[in-house]
């Protein structure tokens, strides 16, 4: 048993390093061009975009960069809040106000935490459970910053949610699945992580393109649950969703190519052997 035809495990994401590098450009490059349409059309000269130090924001905020320069408009008019809570680690927090430095772009740090406690007195939840209303009422009250802080400085939001999240369903509803202009709604989350490391390789140079290759490194994150007593992450999405890599690998072959579920697991477990069994693929396949 065995497939004739090519099976790479990551379908997104081109082994060839000349022709990832390609792909990179030119993703980038649609990524940008149609912000910067999305501008022009509007006439707004201000954006405002969650800055996490995660990858998906990011390469929100490199594309955002990149369209204001095709415009010739000053960075300083890309706001980019860092919005702390009770999980951000300071590799995160550090990286994303290093970054929005480097890149000239206008940061404002808005602490959460005041804002969500006094929303659980509100509605009478007890911060001690960590469960979904914890979580979600986070990205709730992000969102909703961001949204007024548009409206105070005349621009719109730039979401930062990638295409494998959208998918899966893994957002907030009312939070962080919301924006006026979703730059990454068509990248799989596979391919995240190479743009921003093309990023670092051919776009930025000298500390910009360290910290990038940083938060390429960084494990994936929503942060919302409090660290560890010494500031370590607790909380890692591919615990809880299944590995990034086996739902893009889904996602290539049910939406470019229709194929049945059967016929996803026979593919994966052959371009995941050694790596995956079959009861951990049929897991995150269901």
């Amino acid at each position: 048993a065995g497939s004739l035809r090519p099976n790479p495990p990551h379908p997104f994401v081109p082994a060839d390093p000349a022709a990832r590098a390609a792909t990179c450009r030119e993703i980038f490059a649609i990524q940008s061009t149609g912000l910067a349409k999305r501008l022009k059309h509007t006439g707004a000269k201000r954006v405002v975009l969650g800055i996490s130090g995660g990858l998906d924001s990011t390469l929100a905020l490199l594309v955002t960069a990149r369209a204001f320069d095709l415009l010739g408009l000053d960075r300083r008019g890309i706001v980019a809040p860092t919005l702390p809570g009770f999980g951000t680690t300071q590799r995160t927090r550090s990286n994303a106000e290093k970054l929005v430095d480097l890149l000239g772009a206008t940061l404002r740090v808005i602490p959460i935490g005041p804002a969500v406690s006094q929303h659980f007195a509100d509605i009478g939840h007890d911060p001690k459970v960590h469960d979904v209303t914890y979580e979600n009422a986070q990205a709730r009250e992000r969102t909703q910053i961001l949204m007024d802080v548009a409206n105070q400085v005349g621009g719109f939001v730039v979401g930062t949610g990638d295409l494998s999240e959208s998918a899966l369903g893994w957002c907030t509803f009312n939070g962080d699945h919301m924006s006026m202009y979703h730059v990454n709604s068509g990248v799989p989350k596979t391919l995240v992580r190479y743009l921003v490391e093309w990023c670092a390789d051919a776009e930025f140079t000298g500390e910009t393109a360290d910290v990038l290759r940083d938060i390429a490194a960084t494990p994936i994150s929503p942060e919302l649950l409090p660290t560890s007593k010494d500031g370590r992450l607790q909380q890692q999405t591919e615990d809880v969703v299944g590995p990034y890599e086996l739902h893009d690998y889904f996602l290539f072959h049910v939406v470019r190519h229709g194929s049945r579920p059967a016929k996803v697991l026979y593919l994966a477990e052959l371009a995941f052997a050694g790596k995956y069994d079959r009861r951990t693929i049929l897991r995150w396949l269901e």
